[in-house]
């Protein structure tokens, strides 16, 4: 229940309030969220001072996206009934606790407290904090759907850019020991805290009657993909659309976070023994690099498809990144600038995929209950966030059992990550408008926001 100021009423923008100051709001909490892409920096300290295997270490980042779909598919409706600045507050409370909590474990030694903590409740921060902009966003931008989902969800992106180097700089200074991992994480908890609240000071909802200057609802309208109905979210997840959004989404992500998971190991890995190892630095910067890419996948890609349409850009991210797998698999470890920037465009499509997909939603579901819909398709990026890291873990362990190293620890999974894009493809190939039967009546449909709130 919201209360005071962080009561929606309390955030109504008055008139005249620029609508480029919610971007902001959205990206101090995005970019701080955004750091779980980082977490591969945490793993190879956590497995030396815990002896934690690489599948124990990734248990928390694994339970973190858990979390984040599910309460982002349970807390959308919340989110939409108390408005944007309660749940930025429950976000940066609970993202930060999580690094507090996961510092008393790593000090103790008791690394189940890491996984709550980090998994569990930075989980759920990550899942509110997640859908809090994005919904907010959408209704401030009606005439550039695909530009401010690709606003609101690029600093999810580009939290790790800066967190990748930040982090690792810390653990150089503190030590890579018990109480220098917990010294970073509890650094991590209270810097956050701060950074985050800048977001919910700022964030406004535009009044029920706003519009942007000189644009009309019907101008959005084009494109046989493109409906002007109505679906309510209990409608949508009995449409054969939603599911197949939800198979794209899922294994798009699994594609992707697979790398991304085990990004600072892997490129290691990969060069090691050759003339040309890569050392702890040059993997951390590897990280922010793929944070970088897709960071901006998510605002050029996104925004492309406003112009190209959601179903195109979708065949460019599946298609291209199986490619992309293939080249990495056949010409392995033989040059890092062709490892490198297949990954970039990799994790580019990646990051494209979850920012285009909330207007993949307008388009079929209309504005009507997009954000609860947003909410439901985002537990694709929980089974995801295991499926991925659980692909290239468990299969770069046991290879490792196997005596086999370099490469080859991870041909296999580079394999099964194409083929679960060739079925992302055929997937988005199937997809047509939805069935009128599940159009809501036009007089129901004539109030959104409390119906969306209910």
């Amino acid at each position: 229940m919201a209360l005071g100021f962080l009561d929606r009423s309390r955030s109504i923008a008055p008139p005249g309030w620029s609508r480029w100051l919610i971007p902001p709001a959205a990206l101090s909490v995005h970019l701080a969220i955004g750091q779980v892409y980082a977490w591969s920096v945490f793993k190879p300290p956590l497995e030396d001072t815990l002896s934690l295997s690489g599948t124990a270490s990734a248990l928390p980042f694994q339970f973190g996206i858990v979390m984040l779909g599910l309460s982002a598919a349970f807390g959308g409706t919340l989110v939409e009934r108390n408005g944007p600045r309660w749940a930025m507050f429950v976000s940066m409370t609970c993202f930060s606790a999580g690094f507090l909590i996961s510092a008393l474990g790593v000090a103790t030694s008791q690394y189940w407290l890491v996984v709550f903590g980090y998994g569990v409740v930075g989980g759920i921060g990550l899942g509110i904090g997640y859908i809090s902009p994005v919904s907010t966003l959408i209704k401030w931008f009606p005439d550039r759907p695909g530009m401010a989902t690709g606003i609101a969800i690029m600093g999810f992106g580009g939290g790790a850019l800066i967190a990748s180097p930040w982090s690792s700089g810390m653990l150089e200074a503190f030590g890579v020991t018990t109480g220098g991992i917990a010294t970073a994480f509890l650094v991590h908890g209270l810097v956050y805290l701060v950074f985050m609240s800048m977001g919910v000071f700022l964030v406004r909802v535009p009044a029920p009657d706003w519009r942007p200057p000189n644009w009309k609802p019907e101008q959005a309208v084009g494109g046989k993909m493109i409906t002007t109905a109505s679906v309510s979210a209990r409608n949508a997840i009995r449409t054969p659309q939603f599911w197949l959004l939800w198979v794209i989404l899922c294994f798009n992500v699994t594609a992707g976070i697979g790398i991304l998971e085990k990004a600072s190991p892997m490129i290691t890995e990969f060069f090691r023994g050759t003339s040309v190892p890569v050392g702890a630095a040059a993997a951390a910067g590897f990280v922010g690099l793929l944070s970088l890419t897709n960071m901006l996948g998510r605002f050029v890609w996104s925004s492309t498809s406003d112009i190209v349409g959601r179903r195109n850009i979708y065949r460019l991210y599946l298609g291209a990144g199986a490619l992309m797998y293939l080249v990495i698999a056949l010409t392995t470890n033989s040059s890092k600038l062709v490892f490198v920037l297949c990954a970039m465009l990799i994790l580019s499509f990646y990051g494209g995929g979850f920012a285009t997909v909330p207007a993949y939603l307008k388009d079929l579901f209309g504005t009507y209950q997009v954000g609860a819909i947003h909410g439901r398709l985002l537990t694709a990026w929980s089974a995801a966030g295991v499926l991925g890291p659980l692909i290239v873990n468990a299969i770069a362990d046991s290879q490792e059992a196997a005596g086999k190293e370099g490469p080859a620890l991870y041909t296999t999974s580079l394999f099964i990550m194409m083929g679960l894009l060739v079925v992302g493809f055929v997937a988005n190939e199937l997809v047509r408008p939805v069935d009128p039967k599940f159009h809501e009546p036009v007089a129901d449909a004539a109030s959104p926001a409390q119906k969306e709130a209910r």
